[in-house]
């Protein structure tokens, strides 16, 4: 590894990287990090230090061909410098460990990558009127599916009248999954979190808006580098981060922040929603019939589990809502490759 590339292990530069890079890159390229993306520059973390960049007419055309991806916040790419120029163009992407995808806003079925190369995901929600089990459920159908490692992280302890009752209610959803209950405000269970950070991993932070994500990447980050807004009497909050970014921690490790997302659309999350329902999935084997849909077929272990008490009827309710958002999300996608290969 050469001394530029050993510079770039703080941003998370690795094996695999190197071997993507070095399979691609042409002379007078070097490798770098995307650590923001104001839609026609980008910031990169580069062996230089932070630096200004583009990306090409030829390489905008390939995205538009679907020949080539479009670069987005903790994507390496292979960069050629410009120094004199005060800019940087980038030429290519490097191939992605993970990716957080969600459906583009709008009516369009088209996929739009959050983040990338991100090995923890961060599902934020606040112990305030907010906390909503049935959109933690989306988050982490799309956060399985991601390839990262999930993890549910509930803010404004100290808002929380029963924060007992409120965190078992949460932990039904995915048992499996870390929950942890933090303050912002006291830094109550702060430090629990760097387990998840060290190393120099990533950790990608996604919640609504108001649920203080900016807020706990400032105590982490050790200083107020996000703006923080007021959540209304409404309890919504502000959307005060208005792009993806990437920040280098001080203890080591990086985090991405992301714009308040209340609605999370699902791409082909068929993976992720078998891992997040996965006590449904299981109940489901003992279905009478192969295809039951879980709502009155005669012989339906899902319903029965509903019956007893042992499932809410919202959980089978929004898993039932998710597959048909998934479905038709894959309808669409396969549409759209057939027409894009006439």
């Amino acid at each position: 590894m050469s001394m530029d590339e050993h510079v770039l292990e703080k941003f998370g530069w690795g094996p695999s990287f190197q071997e993507a890079w070095r399979s691609r890159a042409s002379e007078g390229e070097e490798p770098a990090r995307i650590a923001a993306d104001h839609g026609v520059e980008y910031v990169l973390y580069s062996a230089h230090g932070d630096l200004r960049a583009t990306v090409p007419g030829r390489l905008r055309m390939a995205i538009r061909k679907g020949e080539s991806v479009r670069p987005v916040v903790g994507d390496w790419v292979s960069f050629e410098p410009r120094l004199q120029e005060g800019t940087s163009v980038i030429q290519a992407v490097l191939p992605r460990r993970t990716q957080l995808v969600r459906k583009a806003a709008g009516r369009t079925e088209a996929e739009q990558v959050v983040a990338a190369n991100v090995d923890v995901v961060f599902l934020v929600s606040a112990l305030t009127r907010d906390l909503n089990p049935r959109r933690l459920e989306r988050y982490l159908t799309v956060a399985w599916d991601s390839g990262a490692q999930p993890v549910v992280v509930l803010t404004k302890a100290d808002l929380c009248e029963d924060v007992v009752a409120a965190r078992e209610r949460i932990a039904a959803l995915a048992p499996d999954v870390p929950l942890h209950t933090v303050s912002s405000l006291t830094g109550e269970g702060l430090d629990v979190l760097w387990q998840y950070i060290g190393g120099n991993r990533t950790v990608a932070l996604i919640g609504s808006s108001g649920v203080g994500k900016s807020t706990l990447i400032n105590r982490l980050l050790g200083s107020a580098r996000m703006e923080v807004g007021e959540v209304r009497e409404d309890d919504k909050g502000r959307h005060t981060t208005t792009h993806r970014e990437l920040f280098v921690l001080p203890q080591g490790g990086l985090v991405i922040d992301t714009p308040g997302m209340r609605e999370l659309g699902l791409m082909e999350s068929e993976e992720g929603l078998r891992t997040a329902f996965v006590d449904i999935e299981e109940l489901a084997a003992g279905c009478r019939f192969s295809d039951c849909r879980h709502e009155t077929e005669p012989g339906c272990a899902v319903q029965e589990a509903v019956r007893d008490g042992r499932l809410s009827p919202e959980r089978p309710e929004n898993y039932r809502k998710l597959v048909q958002e998934t479905k038709k999300a894959t309808r669409a996608l396969n549409d759209s490759q057939k027409k894009r290969g006439r």
